[in-house]
């Protein structure tokens, strides 16, 4: 956190303990990451950002792998290093491969490294985060190899991680 704007969260802050044993639930070893310490500045947005990314992340039918694909992707779109560096591992235990990673990170990334559902979410990905309008061809695309609900839940995780990345950079975390 070289570049943070605001001054995060210290451990001796007041907070809701319930929030605070929440948060810690979502991370490795309960350790607070530099975007809890920003989101405890204001308790209703850590109270909201929590309840919702906690859903995104855990409770969605959409394999974690691909959650991370799109994760990865909006990072690399949206210049957020932050994001970048808290997805990719899970990405690979996930089982996404380095090859694939490092491909997410260009501009065009190398078609015939992705299998057409992985394609299929790059292109959401792209369209939604740099056009926010996304053709037709490709919800119905997603419509047919994921069905309705991971369909709507692909959407959802472009846009969260939308957020999540336009806050990461905007506060220099």
């Amino acid at each position: 956190m070289s570049n943070v704007r605001i001054t995060p969260w210290q451990d001796n802050d007041p907070v809701p303990a319930d929030l605070l044993a929440a948060m810690q639930a979502r991370r490795p070893g309960g350790e607070l990451i530099g975007i809890d310490r920003i989101l405890l500045k204001s308790i209703p947005l850590a109270t909201g950002w929590n309840a919702l990314l906690g859903r995104v992340r855990a409770d969605f039918s959409l394999e974690l792998i691909y959650l991370e694909l799109i994760m990865l992707r909006v990072a690399v779109l949206n210049g957020a290093e932050f994001e970048w560096g808290v997805h990719y591992p899970v990405y690979l235990q996930a089982g996404g491969s380095e090859a694939k990673a490092q491909a997410l990170k260009k501009t065009e990334p190398e078609r015939s490294l992705f299998d057409e559902y992985e394609w299929t979410l790059i292109t959401l990905t792209d369209q939604s985060t740099q056009k926010v309008n996304v053709d037709v061809k490709v919800i119905e695309s997603l419509k047919a190899l994921f069905g309705e609900t991971k369909a709507v839940e692909a959407v959802a995780t472009v846009a969260a991680y939308n957020m999540v990345s336009r806050f990461l950079v905007a506060l220099g975390i």
